[in-house]
């Protein structure tokens, strides 16, 4: 199964396991919003914990790249569930923790970006190469986690933010050696859970309403140019760069 669930000591822990890289199509993007908001719904749950399988080759790659180079009509239902999915991390009634490890790219930066605490592997590193695959969006949930221009640096170059660097900057709470990930993710969880339930969702609503912004509202403005793009020559030039050769296009 390519998403999981399980609840013990009221921690709810999601699994991300589709190979090889944890790219999700458009129908498995809009099928998480309900996982998660039925996990955090659970009166026996305090805490959703979302990681990748510990085989996966990284936490998320972000979309399915080549479902959009063969039917790029399908963009506005990957919007739509990536828009979903993130709005179900941050609104769920509990707190999210996340544990990642090696590339969290694309729609990853938005789960982490949601959610209230990272805890990353020390092989983590955090991208948005949306620039080199003809898209855009996820500027709005990295700039969640870090600052105004390492968020246009990284986003300008496609470049990485390795884990060490974004805890330095606040982004992640922790930083464990890779084989101590998804202990060190269940311990950090366990502390959440063994609090008030019920303190623990007015908490998360107070914290929610605290924010400067929506970043929920943020996304959509950055979703009308994630469309305006797909629409262009240049996305598909890119896309289909990345498909046949890994590599970014030559422009």
């Amino acid at each position: 199964m390519p998403i999981t669930t399980e609840i013990t000591d009221r921690v709810a822990e999601i699994v991300l396991d589709m190979p090889p890289v944890n790219a999700f199509d458009s129908e498995t993007w809009l099928s998480l919003p309900g996982i998660i908001a039925a996990a955090a719904g659970n009166p026996e749950v305090n805490c959703l914990l979302i990681r990748a399988a510990e085989d996966a080759r990284g936490f998320c790659g972000g979309v399915d790249i080549k479902e959009m180079q063969a039917h790029p009509e399908r963009i506005t239902v990957l919007n739509r569930g990536n828009y979903l999915t993130f709005k179900a991390v941050r609104d769920a009634e509990v707190p999210v923790v996340v544990a990642v490890h090696k590339f969290v790219i694309g729609g990853g930066i938005g789960i982490c970006g949601a959610s209230d605490t990272i805890i990353a592997a020390d092989d983590a590193y955090f991208s948005l190469p949306e620039v080199d695959r003809g898209a855009m969006g996820g500027a709005s949930h990295l700039s969640r986690m870090l600052p105004l221009h390492k968020v246009r640096a990284a986003f300008f170059t496609g470049g990485n933010i390795p884990a060490e660097e974004a805890y330095r900057l606040g982004a992640v709470e922790k930083v464990v050696p890779r084989a101590a990930l998804v202990e060190e993710a269940r311990r950090f969880s366990a502390v959440i859970a063994s609090k008030s339930r019920k303190a623990l969702v007015i908490a998360k609503e107070a914290l929610n309403g605290l924010e400067p912004r929506d970043v929920d509202r943020g996304y959509r403005w950055e979703q009308g140019f994630t469309l305006e793009m797909y629409m262009h020559e240049d996305s598909q030039k890119s896309r289909d760069a990345f498909v046949e050769t890994g590599k970014a296009a030559k422009f």
